[in-house]
C-alpha cells in the first residue's frame, strides 16, 4: 500500500489564508469595516436633499468632518422625496449591511424608522437621533431608547408665533400650514403656533398639512385663501411652506394684507424677509444640527457610555436682527 505523503504546499496556502481570514476575533472583523487606519465611520441619513435645509445639514457635516479627518470617516446620504419613507429605511438597512459604527439620523417619520433603527442598535451600531424626535410610545412599545440632539421645536414656533401676534390683534383670523402629520417636529411646531396664537386671543380658521413642500403648500394656500378672504396671517411650520404660501397669496392679491412666517432659516427665506414678504422665521443651525449628532456619536463611541439628550439652540430671525448683522 503506497503511503500518502503531505503536500506541504498547499498545507502553507491554507494556515496562511486561516491566519489572515477567519481565525480573526470578532472585534478585529468590526474595526476593518470601520473607516480606514480603524477609524470609525459614522453615517448620516438625513430626510429630504431637495430641501435646503438638509443640504445646508449635509455641507456643515461634511465640513466638519474634513476638518476631523483623522478622526472619522463620514457616509451622507438622504432621500429625495420628504415622505419617502421607505427609501429612508432602506437606506438605514444599507447602512447596518456596511457595518458602519454610528448612524445620525433625522428620521422621516417618527415612528416608521423606530424598528430598523433598532435593529442596528441591536447590531452595535450607536443610533443617534437628530432634528425630528422619535416617538414616545413606538419606542416604550420597542423597549429602546435613542438619544436626541436637537432643538425644542414647540419652543421655536411659539417664539415666531408670538412676533407674529405682536403685529396683529385679538380676535384677528389666521391660518396654519403644518408639517407632515408623522413627523414629531411637525407636531411640535403646530403646538408652538398655537400656544401663542391662543394667548393672544387670534382666531385659526383652517390648519392643514402642506406636508413641508413648497408645492403643496402652494395649492393648499391658494385654496383656503379663497375660502377664508379675511385671514391676516399664515403660519408655516417650514420656510419651504412658506415659499410656497408667498407666490399663492400674491396671486390672489393678499400679500400686502396678510403676514407669513416660517421656520428654518433657509436662504430664500432670509431673502423674502429682507423684501418684507415674509415677516420671521426659526433659525434651528442646520449647518450644525449634524455636527452635534456626530460629536454626540463620536463621544458615545469613545468613551462607551451614552450621554444625556442634547437641547440645541433655535433662535428668532427677523429683518431687524437680520439687518443688525
Amino acid at each position: 500500500m503506497k503511503s500518502l505523503k503531505p503536500n506541504w504546499s498547499l498545507l502553507f496556502v491554507l494556515a496562511v489564508t486561516l491566519a489572515t481570514t477567519g481565525c480573526k476575533p470578532a472585534d478585529e472583523n468590526k474595526a476593518a469595516s470601520s473607516g480606514a487606519a480603524g477609524k470609525p465611520t459614522v453615517a448620516l441619513v438625513m430626510k429630504s436633499l431637495a430641501n435646503e435645509f438638509f443640504s445646508t445639514m449635509e455641507k456643515g457635516a461634511e465640513a466638519h468632518q474634513q476638518a476631523h479627518a483623522a478622526d472619522y470617516e463620514l457616509l451622507s446620504n438622504g432621500i429625495k422625496d420628504e415622505l419617502d419613507v421607505s427609501k429612508q429605511i432602506e437606506l438605514v438597512e444599507q447602512m447596518i449591511a456596511q457595518k458602519v459604527d454610528a448612524i445620525v439620523i433625522a428620521p422621516a417619520d417618527s415612528k416608521a424608522l423606530v424598528p430598523v433603527c433598532k435593529k442596528a442598535q441591536q447590531a452595535g451600531i450607536v443610533v443617534v437621533n437628530i432634528d425630528n424626535k422619535f416617538d414616545e410610545s413606538v419606542l416604550a412599545a420597542n423597549g429602546v431608547k435613542f438619544p436626541f440632539v436637537g432643538p425644542d421645536n414647540r419652543k421655536g414656533a411659539k417664539a415666531v408665533a408670538d412676533f407674529l401676534a405682536g403685529k396683529l390683534k385679538a380676535g384677528d383670523p389666521v391660518m396654519i400650514i403644518e408639517g407632515s402629520p408623522n413627523a414629531y417636529n411637525g407636531l411640535q411646531r403646530r403646538l408652538g403656533f398655537e400656544d401663542a396664537v391662543n394667548a393672544a386671543g387670534l382666531k385659526i380658521v383652517a390648519s392643514q398639512s402642506g406636508y413641508w413642500e413648497t408645492d403643496k403648500a402652494n395649492q393648499l394656500v391658494a385654496s383656503l385663501i379663497t375660502e377664508h378672504p379675511e385671514t391676516k396671517a399664515v403660519l408655516c411650520a417650514n420656510d419651504s411652506m412658506a415659499l410656497g404660501a408667498v407666490p399663492a397669496l400674491r396671486a390672489a392679491g393678499k400679500l400686502d394684507s396678510v403676514l407669513v412666517v416660517g421656520f428654518d432659516n433657509i436662504a430664500a427665506a432670509r431673502q423674502l424677509i429682507q423684501e418684507k414678504k415674509i415677516l420671521a422665521t426659526a433659525d434651528q443651525h442646520g449647518g450644525q444640527l449634524a455636527v452635534f449628532g456626530i460629536e454626540f456619536a463620536l463621544d458615545t463611541l469613545k468613551n462607551k457610555t451614552t450621554p444625556a439628550d442634547r437641547e440645541t439652540p433655535v433662535d428668532l430671525v427677523t429683518a431687524e436682527n437680520l439687518s443688525a448683522k
